[in-house]
């Protein structure tokens, strides 16, 4: 064995071969497939720099760009029955419920947080897909009648910002009771005339977007957003007919009058501003 075979061929292959480079060091835009630095998208508030693309965004950050100079109070939410049918599949639903709590630091798919935004007092709902794919149960039930309990108390607009697949099938009916329950708890803050917002993150599908999703004064989605109720391939099973590219996405429905405005991330807090002057009981 020569030098060069010796010495020079391990040294390229182990500065070729990085192996001590974190994952999280890249991402893959899923929109244009430009390998971003994970700190550059962090930077672009998790938007692509090149398309566009929307990249899930963190709780903790969605809150923290929502609220004035980043501050926020989250709430207690409502403790609730953790595994009301005894369900179990591969896994016990406790078991489950113990694995995303671990993983998300959150008790369950939604935090509630309230706070000043251009001023105005503000209770903001976020979904955390990242929790069973933000899937309502009873829990997120309970936590959306406290957002608007609160808002009604404070006297203060409620935002909601789903990321959903939709009911928690864990939960049986009592996932799908939630879909009357969080509609009764939006009435009431209309009644009291306090704005309702909804921003449809990406995706928002199923019984979220078939209750209180689509009950706000204002519906804003981000670009690029699946919204709807049932799946696409289900649909065209369904009808036996082949549907638009962009069907279920945020331009489809922008288009099609089901909601009223696509705001880019950055813009969003901008817009909710321009509302709240026009709705809010502080105005």
């Amino acid at each position: 064995m020569n030098w060069i075979t010796r010495l020079t061929r391990p040294t390229v292959k182990k500065l070729a071969v990085q192996k001590d480079i974190p994952d999280y060091f890249w991402d893959k835009c899923a929109g244009c497939g430009e390998m971003l630095f994970h700190s550059e998208i962090n930077k672009e508030n998790f938007v692509c720099p090149h398309c566009g693309y929307h990249f899930a965004l963190p709780v903790q950050k969605r809150l923290e760009m929502l609220f004035d100079n980043g501050e926020y109070t989250p709430i207690q939410l409502p403790k609730v029955k953790e595994d009301p049918l005894n369900f179990a599949d591969t896994k016990k639903y406790t078991d489950r419920l113990k694995d995303y709590c671990k993983k998300t630091k959150s008790e369950d798919a939604i935090i509630v947080a309230h706070g000043k935004i251009g001023g105005f007092n503000a209770v903001v709902g976020v979904f955390d897909f990242g929790f069973m794919g933000g899937s309502m149960g009873t829990a997120v039930g309970e936590a959306i009648i406290k957002a608007s309990q609160l808002a009604i108390l404070q006297e203060a607009g409620l935002i909601l910002l789903p990321a959903s697949g939709g009911a928690r099938m864990q939960e049986g009916i009592l996932s799908l009771m939630q879909m009357a329950r969080t509609t009764v708890a939006v009435k009431k803050l209309k009644e009291r005339k306090l704005p309702f917002i909804n921003i449809f993150t990406n995706p928002t599908m199923g019984g979220v977007t078939a209750s209180f999703a689509m009950l706000g004064d204002i519906a804003f989605a981000e670009p690029g957003a699946s919204i709807g109720f049932a799946g696409l391939r289900v649909i065209e099973q369904i009808t036996m007919s082949k549907l638009p590219s962009n069907f279920q996405k945020a331009d489809y429905l922008l288009d099609h009058g089901m909601i009223d405005q696509v705001v880019p991330r950055k813009q969003l807090k901008a817009e909710i501003i321009k509302v709240f002057k026009l709705l809010h009981p502080a105005r």
